[in-house]
């Protein structure tokens, strides 16, 4: 875990960010090099570090990207729709590699499978591992339901598509391990998803004790092609 602050539309937020160390005695795979790279590479010590992977391209993601990368001259990764915002942390560099859905990294004996879950930003990506029983989602799901950027929800209907249409239909016992906040499964989280997608999330505190309203996302069936449950 390593914090600072994070800038978002000129108002500074304080944060706490987790990036995830996947391998063995021999090689390793970091998720999320926030920012503090002598950190993250003094948990990393001698193994090889044999890829960066960023699920978004905030800067809370890449901060230390580049100086984990380039100890052992290791591969960045990130989905090309984010290469814009990694330019506003670094302006004179590209990552190595464009994850694409589906794509597959390997360390150790483990495999990391891509699955695009946009709505934080239009990159955004998660990293399922079934050899972990554990899915990487960066930003896209925490502890707490879908994250916000800078307090909202930048895309909230097509985080809430990727969240149903992807990550609910990993097993509930599949660890869902983000870049902020504490470990929880996914069938921790799956019984709140109808209340999502119905409004609670952007719904006021005098609207969520006024059972008659509908939140700005339902509209009494479906998002993005994802039903919701007809005893919701």
């Amino acid at each position: 875990m390593t914090e600072g602050v994070v800038e978002i539309d000129g108002v500074e937020h304080k944060v706490e960010n987790n990036t995830w160390i996947v391998g063995d005695d021999d090689e390793v795979i970091v998720i999320d090099a926030a920012r503090d790279a002598e950190k993250i590479l003094e948990r990393v010590g001698e193994r090889e570090v044999l890829a960066v992977i960023c699920t978004h391209g905030l800067p809370d993601h890449v901060g230390a990207a580049i100086e984990v990368a380039s100890r052992d001259e290791a591969v960045i990764a990130l989905h090309p729709k984010d290469k814009p915002l990694w330019r506003e942390t670094w302006s004179e560099t590209w990552p190595d590699i464009d994850m694409e859905d589906d794509g597959i990294f390997g360390v150790a004996d483990v495999q990391l499978d891509v699955m695009e879950t946009p709505g934080i930003s239009p990159g955004g990506v998660s990293l399922y591992c079934e050899g972990l029983s554990a899915v990487f989602t960066g930003k896209t799901l925490q502890a707490d339901g879908p994250g916000k950027l800078g307090g909202e929800y930048p895309a909230l209907a097509d985080q809430l598509t990727a969240i149903g249409g992807r990550l609910f239909t990993l097993p509930h016992e599949t660890r869902v391990l983000a870049v902020h906040g504490d470990e929880v499964t996914v069938g921790d989280l799956e019984p709140h998803f109808d209340d999502w997608v119905s409004g609670s999330l952007t719904r006021s505190a005098d609207d969520a004790d006024d059972d008659n309203k509908q939140g700005p996302l339902s509209d009494g069936s479906r998002i993005a092609g994802i039903k919701l449950n007809p005893d919701a």
